[in-house]
C-alpha cells in the first residue's frame, strides 16, 4: 500500500472511530439520543446547523491538507514529513481542533444539553493541554526553527485577521 493510501486510511479510521467521532457523534448521541428540544427556535437550529457544518468542513479540509501537503496521517504516531502552514493553517495553528470545537458548539446549541456543553468545555481544556504539553514540544523538536517562526507568527487558537504568508 502506498504511503498516501495508508495515510488516508489511517486518517479516515481515526475520524470515524477516534477523537472526532467520539466527540461529535458517540458522546452526544449517548447523552441525548440526538433529541432536539421541541420548542427549539428556527433561528437557533439554523445557527447550530451553520456552526456544525462550518466546523466539520474546516476539520475535513484541514485533515485533507495534513495528508496532501504534510504527507502524514492524523495520528501522532504517523507524523507529517512537512510542517503544514497553508490553507487555514495560515490563520490559526490548530484548525482541525478549532473545527471540532465549532461543531461541538453547534451541537450544544441544538441539543441544549448540559452534558454536551460540559463535553465541549472538557474537550477545549483537553485540546489545550495536549497541544501545549505534547504537540508543540514535538513539533519544535521535529521542525526546529521552521516551527518556531510559524509559532511566532500564527496564533494557537484565535485566528489572525490576515493570512501569514511565510509557508507552504
Amino acid at each position: 500500500m502506498s504511503s498516501l493510501r495508508r495515510n488516508i486510511a489511517v486518517s479516515v479510521l481515526f475520524i470515524l472511530l477516534g477523537g472526532p467521532a467520539i466527540l461529535l457523534v458517540y458522546l452526544p448521541y449517548w447523552l441525548t439520543r440526538f433529541r432536539i428540544p421541541a420548542d427549539e427556535p428556527r433561528w437557533q437550529l439554523l445557527l447550530a446547523g451553520a456552526l456544525i457544518g462550518a466546523g466539520f468542513a474546516q476539520m475535513l479540509e484541514s485533515a485533507a491538507r495534513f495528508i496532501r501537503v504534510g504527507k502524514g496521517a492524523l495520528v501522532p504516531t504517523s507524523a507529517t514529513e512537512h510542517l503544514v502552514v497553508s490553507g487555514a493553517y495560515r490563520y490559526v495553528r490548530n484548525p482541525m481542533y478549532a473545527g471540532v470545537m465549532v461543531s461541538m458548539a453547534g451541537e450544544s446549541i441544538a441539543l441544549r444539553n448540559g452534558g454536551v456543553a460540559a463535553e465541549l468545555a472538557l474537550a477545549m481544556i483537553g485540546f489545550h493541554l495536549f497541544v501545549c504539553f505534547y504537540e508543540e514540544p514535538t513539533l519544535k523538536k521535529r521542525y526546529g526553527e521552521e516551527y518556531a517562526k510559524y509559532k511566532r507568527n500564527v496564533p494557537r487558537w484565535l485566528p489572525r485577521l490576515t493570512p501569514w504568508l511565510g509557508g507552504n
